[in-house]
């Protein structure tokens, strides 16, 4: 069974080492039939009988092979309602742990104030698996941990997951510390699903420094071969990693600030035309954000302060007036003349400079 390796390194990083040439396959042969030499039936009526473990054949009796191993449930269920009782004892078997023993043993504390408990579960910790191991488990539960956090959905915590064990199995980021690994995984996962969040939201979640969190993004980003997700073209491909546009900030931006609809969807077209007439060029994509909230709300009568936009888009009110200004000088352009005939926006709404 053949399977694509998620995050696979890009051709430059390749360098001089010589791509291996994909290893014979070995499994069992499927075309092989058990029938009874005694029938000799091209088509067998074979029976596992798992009470006494034997193979016998329907039609004559013969016993074909003993010991045969019950596959079936171990339980037993008493449960009212028909059919069979699909709990089982532990979680489900996690594909990222693939390598790795998933089952703990978990010593008492109890031993009398004698101290051995604590010596028996470091001994055991340390034969149960290897230092590069618990560092990979205990990565993934900060992962887990600080998806919940930022109430992140399962498919990003599970990509970065990936995303760490890639980097960790590759060797990528020596000498820098897990929490700034795991930082950049969550950021490169989160743009990557199309819900992005800024290095200045990453950095307060994981308290690790901007600096050193674009480090560890920029080696993951020349490393790594990054897809659009759900895309395998490589158009998308190339793409995948490109920068935040505004517009991918301002679902959530117009969601905090509790914005009807059709504010954000005039926001959107606010910013496209803006960048076509390179109007507030060279802004990051968070103030030209909060700066088209700030115009768009106020053209269509539903004012928000620039303190409020501030808070919810982590700028200051002066970056935020900058990019207002200069969409107020080109109003304009950027206003549609069917917006103010059908009523929806009004000039007169804009604050002066």
């Amino acid at each position: 069974m053949s399977y694509t390796q998620p995050f696979p390194l890009a051709v430059h990083h390749l360098g001089d080492q010589q791509q291996q040439q994909p290893k014979n396959s070995f499994g069992p042969d499927l075309a092989v039939r058990l029938i009874c030499p005694e029938c000799r039936d091209p088509n067998p009526n074979i029976v596992e009988e798992f009470g006494s473990g034997d193979l016998v054949c329907g039609s004559c009796g013969l016993i074909l092979g003993d010991r045969v191993v019950d596959t079936r449930s171990e339980w037993r269920t008493f449960a009212n309602d028909e059919g069979d009782d699909p709990s089982r004892v532990g979680a489900a078997i996690d594909p990222l742990m693939d390598g790795i023993e998933q089952l703990d043993t978990v010593i008492s504390f109890r031993d009398g104030g004698s101290g051995i408990a604590r010596e028996l579960q470091r001994a055991a910790s340390r034969s149960q698996s290897s230092r590069s191991e618990r560092n990979l488990v205990q990565g993934f539960r900060e992962i887990s941990s600080w998806c919940d956090q930022f109430s992140l959905p399962k498919t990003i915590s599970d990509m970065a997951r990936q995303l760490y064990r890639r980097a960790e199995e590759e060797k990528l980021l020596r000498g820098k510390s897990s929490d700034a690994i795991i930082a950049a995984c969550i950021f490169i996962s989160c743009r990557q699903a199309h819900v992005p969040r800024t290095f200045r939201e990453i950095c307060t979640l994981t308290h690790v420094s901007k600096k050193t969190l674009g480090q560890c993004f920029k080696t993951l980003e020349k490393s790594f071969s990054f897809g659009a997700a759900g895309s395998g073209d490589s158009k998308a491909r190339s793409n995948g990693s490109a920068t935040t546009s505004p517009e991918d900030l301002l679902i959530r931006y117009c969601n905090y600030l509790g914005l009807p609809h059709n504010v954000q969807a005039i926001c959107s077209d606010v910013i496209r035309t803006a960048r076509e007439h390179a109007i507030a060029e060279g802004r990051s994509p968070i103030s030209i954000a909060g700066g088209s909230i700030f115009f768009t709300t106020h053209l269509l009568g539903t004012p928000k302060t620039a303190r409020d936009i501030g808070k919810v888009a982590g700028v200051s009110e002066g970056t935020i007036k900058l990019v207002y200004r200069s969409y107020f000088e080109a109003r304009d352009i950027l206003v549609k003349k069917e917006w103010i005939e059908s009523g929806k926006a009004r000039l007169d709404g804009l604050p002066g400079q």
